[in-house]
C-alpha cells in the first residue's frame, strides 16, 4: 500500500534519531554514515531496533551522505547511499509488518566552497529512486532555497512521496531567520511538496507550543520529529536525560493536534519509540484528516516608505534619493551639514551604505536614525548580510522600526578586506533575498500595522545579463518593491538598465554619481569594484582644473545621464564624492 493510502486511515510513526543512538549504542563519535561500508551490521541492527519497537517508517542513514560531510567524490556519495538504501529495506522485508523507508536527506553545508548544491540533492534524490526508495524526506532544512530545483525536478521523473521538515529554535525561527509559519506556508505552497513539518532543534515541549501558533489550512500531511529535550555536557559527550514518558505524552498530543506523522530526533533511541508505540493510537477516527488548521488572515496594510505618499498611494514624480557615507570616526558634523543641505532640496530619502568595501564605518541604522531625529528626512539605512546571524538581524530591523526607520536598502554586501580576514570573519548566513525573506516575514508577522518597505540593488554591469534579470526577479518576489542600480556613466549602460526594466517592471532608480575631478575618475575606473567609467568621461575632465572646473563636469555629466534615462526610469540615486551634495541643486535646476 502507498503511503498516501496508509495515511488516509492511520497516523505515521517513525523511527527515531540514527546519529544519537548509533553513538550511544557503540560508544564511537564517528559518522554513523562511514559504517553503511564499513560496518553494515550495525546499520541493520539499528533499523531492525526501531521497528521492533514499532516504528512503520525508517529513515537511510544517509543524513550527512553528501560530498562536503563525507569529503568525498560524488561517485562514492552515491555508493554509500545504495549501501544505506539496501540495509534499510533488508531489514524492513524481514518485518511480518509492511515497513515503508524513506530516503533521507540533510542539508549541504554551504560553507564548504560547495557552487552545485541544487544538482547535487537531485543527485542524491535520483540515487535513491534507482534504489526503488519512493519516499524522500529532506529534513533539518532552514529554508527551501537549495532543494526546491531538486524537488521539482526529481518529481517530473517519478510520483515519489516528498517530505520536506525544518529545524526552529524554541521562539520559532530557523537559521535562515525564518518563522516556522512561513517555512511551513512556503513549503505547503509547492505542489511536488506531500508533506511538511519540523524536526530537531527543539524539545516536544516547544515543539508543541510552535505548532500551536500555526493556523495553516495548507492541506499537506503534518510532521513532527522532536528531539528528546535538550542535552547536557558530561565528559564532553552530550547525553540527554531518559523521559520517554514525558516524550510520548506530548508525541501523542502533537498528533492529535493534527500531526500525521510523528516520531523522535536527536537523542530519541527504539525505548523513546516503543514507549510512543504504546502511548498513540495511530488509527484516524472517521472525518480525521490533514492540514487541520485555519487559516490567517495577513494584515493588507501596504507599505509606508519613500515610494508611497502617506496615504499609500504611489508617487507618480521621478523619485530623489542621495547618499550619505557614514564617518570612518565618531565626528559626524559634516555629514549632518550634507543632510541639511538635502533638506532644503526637497530629495525624498537619504541613504546610508552600510560599511562599504568591508570598512567600518559609523552603523548605518543608527546614522539614519539620527539624521531623522535632527533633520525630519525619510532614510533608508543599507542592510548588508556580512556581519549579522539572523538573531541579530532581527534584532537591529525590530530597533530600526521603533525609530521609525520605515524604509531599507538589502544588499548582500561586500566581502572583509584580504588583509583583514585572519582578525575580522565574515559571518554571510544569507544573502540578500534571503535577508528579504526575513523581512517580508517580519512584515507579516512582527510590522503588520506598518509594514517595512525595502528594495534591492541591481548590478547593471554583470556580464551575464540574463543571471542579474534572474536575481532581480527573486529579489521581487522576496518582497522588494524597488531597485537603485550602481552608478551609470555611458549609453551602454543606460541600455543594460532599460531591458532590466523592460523584462521585469521593477521600481528602478538610476544611479548617478557625479564625478568632481579627473583624479576621482580615475580612482573609481581602477579602485572600485563593479564601477565602469569609460575613457571618454575621463577625458572630459581637465588634468589640471580647478575645483570648479572639475565639479561642472560631473554636473554636465549627471544632467546627460538623466536625458538618456528619462524615459524609463522612476527616479535617481546620488552618490556624492565626499559627500558634496551641494552640487544636486545645480543638477536638478
Amino acid at each position: 500500500m502507498k503511503i498516501q493510502e496508509y495515511l488516509k486511515h492511520h497516523k505515521i510513526i517513525t523511527d527515531g534519531a540514527f546519529g544519537t543512538y548509533y553513538a550511544e549504542r557503540y560508544g564511537t563519535q564517528e559518522m554513523p554514515e562511514l559504517a553503511n561500508k564499513n560496518q553494515p551490521e550495525r546499520v541493520e541492527k539499528i533499523h531492525r531496533a526501531y521497528i521492533d519497537a514499532g516504528a512503520k517508517l525508517i529513515r537511510t542513514n544517509t543524513f550527512a551522505s553528501n560530498t562536503v560531510l563525507l569529503s568525498a567524490g560524488m561517485e562514492d556519495v552515491k555508493a554509500n547511499i545504495r549501501a544505506a538504501a539496501e540495509l534499510a529495506k533488508k531489514a524492513a522485508s524481514e518485518s511480518e509488518r509492511e515497513i515503508y523507508v524513506a530516503g533521507d536527506i540533510g542539508p549541504i553545508p554551504m560553507d564548504g566552497g560547495i557552487t552545485d548544491a541544487e544538482t547535487q540533492y537531485y543527485e542524491i534524490a535520483r540515487t535513491f529512486m534507482e534504489e526503488g526508495i519512493d519516499i524522500l524526506t529532506f529534513e533539518t532544512f532552514s529554508d527551501m532555497e537549495h532543494i526546491l530545483p531538486a524537488i521539482r525536478r526529481i518529481k517530473k521523473d517519478r510520483d515519489l512521496f516528498v517530505m520536506v521538515q525544518f529545524s526552529v529554535n524554541q521562539f520559532g525561527y530557523s537559521n535562515a531567520g525564518l518563522s516556522a509559519g512561513k517555512l511551513i506556508a512556503e513549503a505547503a505552497a509547492v505542489d511536488a511538496v506531500d508533506a511538511v513539518g519540523f524536526n530537531c532543534g527543539v524539545g516536544p515541549g516547544h515543539m508543541e507550543q510552535i505548532i500551536r501558533r500555526i493556523h495553516l489550512d495548507h492541506g499537506k500531511y503534518n510532521i513532527a520529529l522532536p528531539n528528546a529535550g535538550y542535552p547536557k555536557r558530561i565528559h564532553n559527550r552530550l547525553e540527554f536525560a531518559d523521559n520517554r514518558g514525558y516524550f510520548s505524552k506530548k508525541a501523542a498530543e502533537l498528533a492529535s493536534m493534527g500531526m500525521d506523522i510523528v516520531g523522535g530526533c536527536c537523542g530519541t533511541n527504539p525505548s523513546y519509540i516503543l514507549k510512543l508505540t504504546e502511548t498513540l493510537d495511530t488509527v484516524q477516527k472517521p472525518g480525521a484528516s490533514a492540514g487541520v488548521f485555519e487559516t490567517r488572515e495577513v494584515s493588507g496594510v501596504r507599505p509606508g516608505g519613500f515610494f508611497r505618499s502617506p496615504d499609500g498611494e504611489p508617487k507618480q514624480k521621478k523619485l530623489i534619493a542621495v547618499e550619505l557615507a557614514p564617518p570612518v570616526n565618531a565626528d559626524d558634523e559634516k555629514l549632518l551639514e550634507a543632510a541639511h543641505i538635502l533638506k532644503n532640496v526637497n530629495v525624498d530619502v537619504v541613504t546610508f551604505p552600510d560599511s562599504p568595501s568591508g570598512r567600518t564605518r559609523i552603523d548605518s541604522v543608527l546614522m539614519a536614525a539620527k539624521v531623522k531625529l535632527e533633520t525630519g528626512l525619510e532614510v533608508m539605512p543599507h542592510i548588508c548580510c556580512r556581519d549579522k546571524n539572523a538573531i541579530a538581524m532581527r534584532s537591529m530591523l525590530m530597533g530600526a522600526k521603533i525609530n521609525d526607520i520605515r524604509n531599507l536598502l538589502i544588499v548582500t554586501g561586500d566581502p572583509i578586506p584580504a588583509l583583514d580576514r585572519q582578525m575580522v570573519k565574515s559571518v554571510f548566513n544569507f544573502d540578500s533575498v534571503g535577508l528579504m525573506k526575513i523581512v517580508q516575514d517580519m512584515n507579516e508577522e512582527v510590522f503588520t500595522e506598518a509594514p517595512m518597505a525595502y528594495g534591492g540593488a541591481i548590478n547593471q554591469g554583470r556580464k551575464n545579463m540574463d543571471h542579474e534579470i534572474q536575481r532581480v526577479k527573486k529579489k521581487m518576489a522576496a518582497g522588494a518593491g524597488f531597485f537603485l542600480t550602481q552608478p551609470v556613466f555611458s549609453k551602454e549602460d543606460a541600455e543594460r538598465i532599460r531591458r532590466i526594466k523592460a523584462s521585469t517592471g521593477a521600481q528602478i532608480l538610476c544611479g548617478i554619481m557625479p564625478l568632481i575631478s579627473r583624479k576621482n575618475a580615475l580612482f573609481m575606473k581602477n579602485e572600485i569594484a563593479g564601477i565602469h567609467v569609460p575613457d571618454e568621461i575621463i577625458e572630459r575632465y581637465p588634468e589640471e582644473g580647478s575645483k570648479e572646473a572639475g565639479e561642472a563636469v560631473g554636473v554636465a555629466v549627471a544632467r546627460e545621464i538623466m536625458t538618456y534615462t528619462e524615459d524609463f526610469t522612476d527616479g535617481y540615486y546620488f552618490s556624492f564624492p565626499f559627500n558634496r551634495v551641494y552640487l544636486l541643486e545645480r543638477i536638478l535646476n
